[in-house]
């Protein structure tokens, strides 16, 4: 029955709650009126209200920004239950804000650590969901929950499935410093992590040997097409086939365009009389992301503003699969956070 309820819902033509935005900063700004959460098969992509212009730009670079540092567990439930767009059978989707981790160390405010009470928030009682898709801490974007372990395990075989036939299911929006010297194509990449002065880096390997892939070498692939480009910036559309850690961020570094907000392998990109180069991931270590005064100007920030700018990649897209093997594939549409709209409208990127 559970799965019956699950497929109810993935076949379902339109969620047509309105996205309610986190809970703190956006009751200070209305929300504009495209930040509905649609899903559409393949044909229907565009958003309700896509057209309509942003609205003031404010006062408030970072509208709407989480610190979860500052919340009590009751608070980030509170949070993650007006970030739900919609609740149907066993899953749950809603919209995670920017700078929440999905796990960490047991004493850490996550949200899986809160899952327990967001279960028994929504209804689901006993029930508890689990995550089956999310992005990384400091992505925004979509998160896929599910309360039924058989419906989770389907979604995952999918998932699994579209990776291993090459098959991207999941689309990213970027602002990047810079604009790609192509306008579309694909990255590929062999990275590993490495563990430096307490922190967790991915670091590009050339010509990996057979050795190097079993000591935890991986080869990544991401498609890329530049939306729209302005102020020497370039809004792109990432589709990652491959999962590793920081792949999207590390493979525009790789393009010598970082994206705006990275200030983990932003420094390893350097420039020279106006000419770009990769410095040496190894001994490049990690800091705050440096722009230009003239895009300071545009976006209207101070380098103060411009050191806690935070991580411009939402996922924006998810493809789940059709309620029969042979359907349609639905793609379930979030919008973008509101300092990624302002940013977007400082810069003149338009969609």
């Amino acid at each position: 029955m559970r799965s019956g309820h699950a497929r109810e819902m993935v076949g379902c033509g339109v969620w047509g709650r309105v996205w309610g935005g986190w809970r703190r900063g956006l009751r200070a700004c209305a929300a504009p009126k495209d930040a509905g959460f649609v899903t559409r098969t393949r044909h229907q992509l565009q958003p309700r209200g896509s057209s309509k212009r942003l609205g003031p730009l404010g006062d408030q670079p970072f509208l709407g920004l989480l610190q979860p540092k500052n919340l009590s567990r009751e608070e980030l439930v509170e949070v993650l239950r007006a970030a739900v767009v919609d609740q149907k059978g066993p899953l749950v989707t809603l919209n995670k804000p920017q700078g929440l981790p999905v796990t960490g160390k047991p004493e850490e405010l996550t949200l899986l650590s809160v899952l327990p009470e967001l279960s028994q928030s929504l209804g689901l009682g006993k029930q508890e969901l689990q995550v089956v898709r999310a992005p990384g801490k400091e992505t925004s974007g979509l998160v896929l929950l599910s309360s039924c372990p058989q419906t989770a395990s389907r979604l995952q075989k999918f998932f699994t499935h579209s990776r291993r036939a090459q098959r991207p299911t999941a689309t990213y929006c970027a602002v990047t410093d810079g604009i790609p010297a192509i306008s579309e194509g694909k990255i590929q990449a062999a990275l590993k992590l490495e563990h430096t002065d307490a922190v967790n880096l991915v670091v590009p390997v050339k010509n990996p040997s057979r050795k190097d892939i079993l000591e935890g070498v991986k080869k990544t692939l991401s498609h890329f097409r530049v939306v729209a480009t302005s102020s020497g910036c370039a809004l792109v559309q990432l589709q990652p086939v491959t999962v590793f850690p920081s792949q999207l961020q590390v493979h525009m570094v790789l393009q010598l365009c970082p994206v705006l907000g990275d200030h983990m392998y932003a420094a390893r990109v350097g420039t020279v009389l106006g000419q770009r180069f990769l410095l040496p991931a190894e001994s490049t270590k990690p800091q705050k992301q440096v722009l230009a005064e003239a895009l300071l100007s545009r976006l209207r920030l101070t380098p103060a503003q411009a050191a806690q700018l935070p991580l411009h990649l939402h996922l924006h897209r998810l493809c789940l699969p059709g309620t029969r093997p042979r359907d349609t594939p639905v793609e379930l549409l979030a919008p973008l956070p509101p300092y990624f709209s302002r940013t977007l409208q400082c810069l003149g990127l338009h969609q």
